[in-house]
Protein backbone atom coordinates (compact mmCIF):
# COMPACT_ATOMS: atom_id res chain seq x y z
CA UNK A 1 0.00 0.00 0.00
CA UNK A 2 2.60 2.58 0.87
CA UNK A 3 5.05 1.92 -2.04
CA UNK A 4 2.00 2.22 -4.38
CA UNK A 5 0.43 5.45 -2.81
CA UNK A 6 4.64 6.74 -3.49
CA UNK A 7 4.03 4.99 -6.65
CA UNK A 8 1.24 7.55 -7.61
CA UNK A 9 2.72 10.40 -5.80
CA UNK A 10 5.92 10.46 -7.99
CA UNK A 11 3.66 10.04 -10.83
CA UNK A 12 1.70 13.23 -9.96
CA UNK A 13 4.70 14.96 -9.34
CA UNK A 14 6.00 14.27 -12.69
CA UNK A 15 3.13 15.48 -14.48
CA UNK A 16 3.09 18.27 -12.58
CA UNK A 17 6.75 19.13 -13.43
CA UNK A 18 5.93 18.74 -16.81
CA UNK A 19 2.51 20.29 -17.77
CA UNK A 20 1.35 24.20 -18.26
CA UNK A 21 -1.99 24.20 -17.90
CA UNK A 22 -2.84 27.70 -18.47
CA UNK A 23 -1.59 29.11 -22.34
CA UNK A 24 -0.99 33.30 -22.20
CA UNK A 25 -0.04 35.39 -24.86
CA UNK A 26 2.61 38.27 -24.11
CA UNK A 27 2.03 41.20 -25.47
CA UNK A 28 5.34 43.14 -25.35
CA UNK A 29 3.61 46.69 -26.36
CA UNK A 30 1.32 46.87 -23.59
CA UNK A 31 2.62 47.40 -19.16
CA UNK A 32 0.94 44.16 -18.67
CA UNK A 33 2.64 42.69 -20.60
CA UNK A 34 6.20 43.62 -20.24
CA UNK A 35 5.56 42.71 -16.95
CA UNK A 36 4.52 39.02 -17.65
CA UNK A 37 7.68 38.60 -20.09
CA UNK A 38 9.60 40.01 -17.02
CA UNK A 39 8.24 37.42 -15.00
CA UNK A 40 8.80 34.50 -17.05
CA UNK A 41 12.32 35.71 -18.00
CA UNK A 42 13.13 35.70 -13.82
CA UNK A 43 15.37 33.62 -12.39
CA UNK A 44 15.44 34.21 -9.06
CA UNK A 45 12.62 32.59 -6.91
CA UNK A 46 12.03 35.51 -4.58
CA UNK A 47 11.93 38.61 -7.45
CA UNK A 48 9.84 35.83 -9.64
CA UNK A 49 7.37 35.75 -7.16
CA UNK A 50 7.13 39.55 -6.18
CA UNK A 51 6.82 40.17 -9.51
CA UNK A 52 3.98 37.86 -9.77
CA UNK A 53 2.11 39.18 -6.49
CA UNK A 54 2.38 42.32 -8.40
CA UNK A 55 0.97 41.64 -11.29
CA UNK A 56 -2.14 39.74 -9.37
CA UNK A 57 -2.57 43.06 -7.20
CA UNK A 58 -2.36 45.13 -10.35
CA UNK A 59 -4.34 43.01 -12.58
CA UNK A 60 -6.79 40.60 -10.86
CA UNK A 61 -8.81 40.18 -14.22
CA UNK A 62 -6.13 40.47 -16.53
CA UNK A 63 -6.97 37.12 -19.24
CA UNK A 64 -3.04 36.26 -17.56
CA UNK A 65 -4.13 36.29 -13.96
CA UNK A 66 -5.10 32.50 -13.88
CA UNK A 67 -1.53 31.49 -15.70
CA UNK A 68 0.05 33.71 -13.11
CA UNK A 69 -1.84 31.68 -9.99
CA UNK A 70 -0.99 28.65 -11.43
CA UNK A 71 3.02 29.47 -11.16
CA UNK A 72 2.31 31.42 -7.64
CA UNK A 73 0.81 27.95 -6.33
CA UNK A 74 3.62 25.87 -5.85
CA UNK A 75 6.41 28.41 -5.71
CA UNK A 76 4.71 29.86 -2.51
CA UNK A 77 4.49 26.24 -1.07
CA UNK A 78 8.31 25.85 -2.28
CA UNK A 79 8.85 29.00 0.11
CA UNK A 80 7.08 27.46 2.91
CA UNK A 81 4.53 29.95 2.38
CA UNK A 82 1.32 27.65 2.81
CA UNK A 83 -1.47 30.18 3.72
CA UNK A 84 -0.82 32.13 0.68
CA UNK A 85 -0.26 29.34 -1.70
CA UNK A 86 -3.99 28.05 -0.22
CA UNK A 87 -5.13 31.26 -0.82
CA UNK A 88 -3.64 31.76 -4.65
CA UNK A 89 -4.96 28.34 -4.81
CA UNK A 90 -8.40 29.58 -4.14
CA UNK A 91 -8.22 32.52 -7.11
CA UNK A 92 -6.89 29.56 -9.33
CA UNK A 93 -9.88 27.52 -8.57
CA UNK A 94 -12.27 30.30 -8.67
CA UNK A 95 -10.97 31.46 -12.60
CA UNK A 96 -10.72 27.39 -13.70
CA UNK A 97 -12.79 24.97 -11.45
CA UNK A 98 -11.41 22.08 -12.94
CA UNK A 99 -8.03 22.77 -12.29
CA UNK A 100 -7.28 19.30 -10.91
CA UNK A 101 -3.21 19.89 -10.84
CA UNK A 102 -3.72 23.58 -9.18
CA UNK A 103 -6.18 22.14 -7.05
CA UNK A 104 -3.43 19.43 -5.75
CA UNK A 105 -0.55 21.83 -4.95
CA UNK A 106 -3.15 23.21 -2.76
CA UNK A 107 -3.66 20.51 -0.84
CA UNK A 108 0.06 19.88 -1.02
CA UNK A 109 0.30 22.95 0.86
CA UNK A 110 -2.07 22.14 3.33
CA UNK A 111 -0.46 18.71 4.14
CA UNK A 112 2.94 20.54 4.45
CA UNK A 113 1.38 22.85 6.89
CA UNK A 114 0.44 19.45 8.63
CA UNK A 115 -3.20 21.19 9.03
CA UNK A 116 -6.50 18.64 9.64
CA UNK A 117 -8.65 21.84 8.71
CA UNK A 118 -7.05 22.60 5.67
CA UNK A 119 -6.21 18.81 4.39
CA UNK A 120 -10.43 18.76 5.36
CA UNK A 121 -11.38 21.49 2.87
CA UNK A 122 -8.43 20.81 0.28
CA UNK A 123 -9.04 17.30 -0.30
CA UNK A 124 -12.92 18.29 -0.96
CA UNK A 125 -11.61 21.27 -3.14
CA UNK A 126 -9.75 19.37 -4.84
CA UNK A 127 -11.98 16.07 -5.16
CA UNK A 128 -14.49 18.52 -6.73
CA UNK A 129 -11.98 19.54 -9.50
CA UNK A 130 -10.84 15.85 -10.34
CA UNK A 131 -14.17 15.02 -11.37
CA UNK A 132 -15.22 18.04 -12.91
CA UNK A 133 -12.53 16.96 -15.34
CA UNK A 134 -13.20 12.90 -15.61
CA UNK A 135 -16.94 14.02 -16.01
CA UNK A 136 -16.14 16.62 -18.95
CA UNK A 137 -15.70 16.06 -22.71
CA UNK A 138 -13.07 16.21 -25.05
CA UNK A 139 -12.98 19.92 -26.62
CA UNK A 140 -13.22 20.03 -30.49
CA UNK A 141 -9.90 21.05 -30.73
CA UNK A 142 -8.54 18.80 -27.90
CA UNK A 143 -6.21 15.98 -28.95
CA UNK A 144 -7.65 12.73 -27.87
CA UNK A 145 -4.46 11.27 -25.88
CA UNK A 146 -3.90 14.55 -24.31
CA UNK A 147 -7.67 14.24 -23.22
CA UNK A 148 -7.19 10.91 -21.66
CA UNK A 149 -4.06 11.98 -20.07
CA UNK A 150 -6.03 14.55 -17.94
CA UNK A 151 -8.29 12.81 -16.87
CA UNK A 152 -6.25 9.83 -16.16
CA UNK A 153 -4.27 12.61 -14.22
CA UNK A 154 -7.56 13.54 -12.26
CA UNK A 155 -8.48 9.72 -11.38
CA UNK A 156 -5.60 9.46 -10.03
CA UNK A 157 -5.60 13.60 -7.90
CA UNK A 158 -8.87 11.99 -6.86
CA UNK A 159 -7.75 8.86 -5.33
CA UNK A 160 -5.09 10.65 -3.73
CA UNK A 161 -7.58 13.44 -1.96
CA UNK A 162 -8.63 9.92 -0.23
CA UNK A 163 -5.17 8.89 0.94
CA UNK A 164 -4.43 12.24 2.18
CA UNK A 165 -7.46 12.53 4.77
CA UNK A 166 -6.48 8.76 5.66
CA UNK A 167 -3.17 10.04 6.02
CA UNK A 168 -4.08 13.23 8.21
CA UNK A 169 -6.27 11.42 10.13
CA UNK A 170 -3.90 8.92 11.38
CA UNK A 171 -1.25 12.06 12.28
CA UNK A 172 -3.40 14.21 14.20
CA UNK A 173 -3.85 13.75 17.94
CA UNK A 174 -7.10 15.83 18.14
CA UNK A 175 -10.27 13.06 18.11
CA UNK A 176 -12.77 15.57 17.00
CA UNK A 177 -10.37 16.54 14.00
CA UNK A 178 -9.70 12.87 12.75
CA UNK A 179 -12.89 11.83 13.51
CA UNK A 180 -13.82 14.51 11.15
CA UNK A 181 -11.66 13.74 8.29
CA UNK A 182 -12.80 10.11 8.54
CA UNK A 183 -16.38 10.90 7.96
CA UNK A 184 -15.19 13.17 5.08
CA UNK A 185 -13.59 10.14 3.70
CA UNK A 186 -16.70 8.21 3.91
CA UNK A 187 -18.97 10.79 2.43
CA UNK A 188 -16.87 11.24 -0.28
CA UNK A 189 -15.90 7.87 -1.35
CA UNK A 190 -17.64 4.88 0.88
CA UNK A 191 -15.76 2.33 -1.19
CA UNK A 192 -12.42 3.76 -0.60
CA UNK A 193 -9.76 1.54 -0.13
CA UNK A 194 -8.22 3.73 2.83
CA UNK A 195 -11.71 3.31 4.66
CA UNK A 196 -11.24 -0.36 6.28
CA UNK A 197 -8.09 1.05 7.77
CA UNK A 198 -9.72 4.39 9.31
CA UNK A 199 -12.12 2.60 10.66
CA UNK A 200 -10.50 1.49 13.63
CA UNK A 201 -9.00 5.29 14.23
CA UNK A 202 -12.89 6.65 14.22
CA UNK A 203 -14.14 4.36 16.36
CA UNK A 204 -11.20 5.35 19.14
CA UNK A 205 -11.66 9.23 17.89
CA UNK A 206 -15.84 8.54 18.57
CA UNK A 207 -15.15 7.07 21.95
CA UNK A 208 -12.00 9.98 22.84
CA UNK A 209 -14.59 12.56 21.94
CA UNK A 210 -17.52 11.12 23.58
CA UNK A 211 -19.30 10.57 20.65
CA UNK A 212 -20.66 7.50 22.35
CA UNK A 213 -23.86 6.87 19.82
CA UNK A 214 -21.89 7.69 16.70
CA UNK A 215 -18.58 4.62 18.24
CA UNK A 216 -21.84 2.20 18.50
CA UNK A 217 -23.27 2.88 15.16
CA UNK A 218 -20.49 2.79 13.72
CA UNK A 219 -19.15 -0.69 15.56
CA UNK A 220 -22.59 -1.90 14.04
CA UNK A 221 -21.53 -1.43 10.49
CA UNK A 222 -18.09 -2.83 10.52
CA UNK A 223 -19.38 -5.75 12.57
CA UNK A 224 -21.63 -6.17 9.63
CA UNK A 225 -19.29 -6.18 6.88
CA UNK A 226 -16.59 -8.31 9.42
CA UNK A 227 -14.47 -5.48 9.75
CA UNK A 228 -15.05 -4.71 13.47
CA UNK A 229 -12.38 -5.25 16.25
CA UNK A 230 -12.32 -6.62 19.81
CA UNK A 231 -13.11 -2.89 21.12
CA UNK A 232 -15.78 -2.29 18.57
CA UNK A 233 -17.30 -5.35 19.81
CA UNK A 234 -16.91 -4.91 23.11
CA UNK A 235 -18.90 -1.41 22.66
CA UNK A 236 -21.80 -3.52 21.31
CA UNK A 237 -21.69 -5.78 24.16
CA UNK A 238 -22.00 -2.63 26.29
CA UNK A 239 -24.31 -0.88 24.98
CA UNK A 240 -27.08 -3.40 24.60
CA UNK A 241 -26.17 -4.10 28.31
CA UNK A 242 -26.83 -0.60 28.84
CA UNK A 243 -29.99 -0.84 27.42
CA UNK A 244 -30.87 -3.37 29.01
CA UNK A 245 -32.19 -5.33 26.43
CA UNK A 246 -31.54 -8.41 23.92
CA UNK A 247 -29.09 -9.97 26.48
CA UNK A 248 -28.76 -12.77 24.26
CA UNK A 249 -26.88 -10.31 21.91
CA UNK A 250 -24.56 -9.44 24.80
CA UNK A 251 -23.51 -12.79 25.59
CA UNK A 252 -22.88 -13.32 21.85
CA UNK A 253 -20.34 -9.83 21.47
CA UNK A 254 -18.97 -10.81 25.02
CA UNK A 255 -18.35 -14.49 23.25
CA UNK A 256 -17.49 -13.09 19.92
CA UNK A 257 -14.80 -10.47 21.83
CA UNK A 258 -13.12 -13.91 23.59
CA UNK A 259 -12.93 -16.23 20.42
CA UNK A 260 -11.28 -13.06 18.24
CA UNK A 261 -8.64 -12.19 20.57
CA UNK A 262 -7.72 -15.51 21.85
CA UNK A 263 -7.04 -16.32 17.92
CA UNK A 264 -5.53 -12.52 17.20
CA UNK A 265 -1.56 -12.61 16.08
CA UNK A 266 0.86 -10.23 17.68
CA UNK A 267 1.39 -7.14 15.74
CA UNK A 268 4.45 -6.48 14.43
CA UNK A 269 6.18 -3.98 17.06
CA UNK A 270 4.31 -5.33 20.00
CA UNK A 271 6.61 -6.89 23.21
CA UNK A 272 5.06 -10.29 24.36
CA UNK A 273 4.28 -8.76 27.57
CA UNK A 274 2.28 -5.91 26.26
CA UNK A 275 0.06 -8.11 24.10
CA UNK A 276 0.00 -10.68 26.61
CA UNK A 277 -1.48 -8.17 29.12
CA UNK A 278 -3.99 -6.72 25.94
CA UNK A 279 -5.44 -10.29 25.84
CA UNK A 280 -5.86 -10.64 29.59
CA UNK A 281 -7.64 -7.56 29.40
CA UNK A 282 -9.88 -7.16 26.70
CA UNK A 283 -10.87 -11.24 28.14
CA UNK A 284 -11.41 -9.91 31.15
CA UNK A 285 -13.65 -6.61 30.01
CA UNK A 286 -15.76 -9.04 27.76
CA UNK A 287 -16.45 -11.76 30.37
CA UNK A 288 -17.33 -9.11 33.57
CA UNK A 289 -19.98 -7.89 30.54
CA UNK A 290 -20.96 -11.49 29.90
CA UNK A 291 -20.92 -12.19 34.00
CA UNK A 292 -22.87 -8.62 34.73
CA UNK A 293 -25.44 -9.83 32.27
CA UNK A 294 -25.64 -13.22 33.88
CA UNK A 295 -26.19 -11.50 37.25
CA UNK A 296 -29.13 -9.78 35.71
CA UNK A 297 -30.92 -12.32 34.50
CA UNK A 298 -30.35 -14.64 37.85
CA UNK A 299 -27.73 -17.18 36.50
CA UNK A 300 -25.87 -17.00 39.64
CA UNK A 301 -23.91 -19.92 38.64
CA UNK A 302 -22.82 -18.13 35.49
CA UNK A 303 -22.50 -15.04 37.05
CA UNK A 304 -20.22 -16.49 39.50
CA UNK A 305 -17.83 -18.66 36.89
CA UNK A 306 -17.37 -15.62 34.41
CA UNK A 307 -17.14 -13.28 36.78
CA UNK A 308 -14.29 -15.06 38.59
CA UNK A 309 -12.69 -15.15 35.09
CA UNK A 310 -12.56 -11.51 34.83
CA UNK A 311 -11.46 -10.34 37.54
CA UNK A 312 -7.60 -10.72 36.22
CA UNK A 313 -8.53 -8.55 33.59
CA UNK A 314 -10.09 -5.64 35.48
CA UNK A 315 -7.86 -5.37 38.14
CA UNK A 316 -6.75 -1.82 37.05
CA UNK A 317 -10.43 -0.76 37.13
CA UNK A 318 -11.11 -0.19 40.82
CA UNK A 319 -14.84 0.78 39.62
CA UNK A 320 -15.40 -2.88 37.24
CA UNK A 321 -13.91 -4.62 39.89
CA UNK A 322 -16.06 -3.16 42.95
CA UNK A 323 -18.77 -3.98 40.74
CA UNK A 324 -18.02 -8.03 39.57
CA UNK A 325 -16.88 -7.75 43.54
CA UNK A 326 -20.24 -7.17 44.73
CA UNK A 327 -22.26 -9.63 42.09
CA UNK A 328 -19.80 -12.13 43.13
CA UNK A 329 -20.74 -11.55 46.71
CA UNK A 330 -24.11 -11.51 45.99
CA UNK A 331 -24.49 -14.74 43.74
CA UNK A 332 -22.52 -16.78 46.08
CA UNK A 333 -24.93 -15.88 49.34
CA UNK A 334 -27.74 -17.10 46.65
CA UNK A 335 -26.17 -19.89 45.79
CA UNK A 336 -25.12 -20.74 49.77
CA UNK A 337 -29.16 -20.40 50.05
CA UNK A 338 -30.02 -22.73 47.99
CA UNK A 339 -27.73 -25.60 49.79
CA UNK A 340 -24.36 -24.87 48.66
CA UNK A 341 -23.39 -23.74 52.23
CA UNK A 342 -19.49 -23.61 51.37
CA UNK A 343 -20.52 -20.76 49.31
CA UNK A 344 -21.24 -18.69 52.42
CA UNK A 345 -17.39 -17.98 53.06
CA UNK A 346 -16.95 -16.33 49.24
CA UNK A 347 -20.19 -14.58 49.04
CA UNK A 348 -18.22 -12.86 52.69
CA UNK A 349 -15.11 -12.41 51.41
CA UNK A 350 -16.13 -11.34 47.94
CA UNK A 351 -18.70 -8.46 49.90
CA UNK A 352 -15.68 -7.55 52.19
CA UNK A 353 -13.07 -6.90 49.32
CA UNK A 354 -15.95 -5.05 47.91
CA UNK A 355 -16.59 -3.01 51.02
CA UNK A 356 -13.12 -1.91 50.95
CA UNK A 357 -13.23 -0.09 47.33
CA UNK A 358 -14.98 3.41 47.76
CA UNK A 359 -18.16 4.11 45.27
CA UNK A 360 -21.34 3.37 44.75
CA UNK A 361 -20.80 -0.52 45.66
CA UNK A 362 -18.99 0.20 49.20
CA UNK A 363 -22.13 0.99 51.16
CA UNK A 364 -24.60 -1.84 49.80
CA UNK A 365 -21.52 -4.40 50.51
CA UNK A 366 -20.84 -3.55 53.66
CA UNK A 367 -24.56 -4.09 54.45
CA UNK A 368 -23.81 -7.80 52.92
CA UNK A 369 -21.18 -8.43 55.11
CA UNK A 370 -23.13 -7.32 58.28
CA UNK A 371 -25.97 -9.72 56.72
CA UNK A 372 -23.97 -12.79 56.34
CA UNK A 373 -22.22 -12.61 59.35
CA UNK A 374 -25.39 -11.98 61.30
CA UNK A 375 -27.04 -15.13 59.97
CA UNK A 376 -24.29 -17.89 59.63
CA UNK A 377 -22.16 -16.39 62.43
CA UNK A 378 -19.44 -16.58 60.01
CA UNK A 379 -15.83 -14.24 60.59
Amino acid sequence: MRIRVLLLACLLGAVIANAQRHKVNINTETPEGQMLQQIGQEEDAAKKLALMEQFATQHPKHEAAVWVYELMVPAYTKAGQFDKAMDAGEKLLALDPADAQGAHEGLKAAEAKKDPDAVKKWAVLTSDAARKVVQSKKGEDEDEEEFKQKVDFAKQVDVYTEYSLYAMALQTTDPAKRAELAETLAGRNPNSQYLPQVVPHLFTAYIQSGQGPKAVALAEKADASGQANEEMLLALAGSYRSEKKAPEKVLAYTAKTIQMISAAQKPQGVSDADWEKRKVVITGRANFIAGATHFAQNKFADADMVLRAALPGIKDDQQMTAEALFYLGVSNYRLGEKGETERIKDALAFSQQCANIAGPFQAPARSNVKAIRSRYRVQ
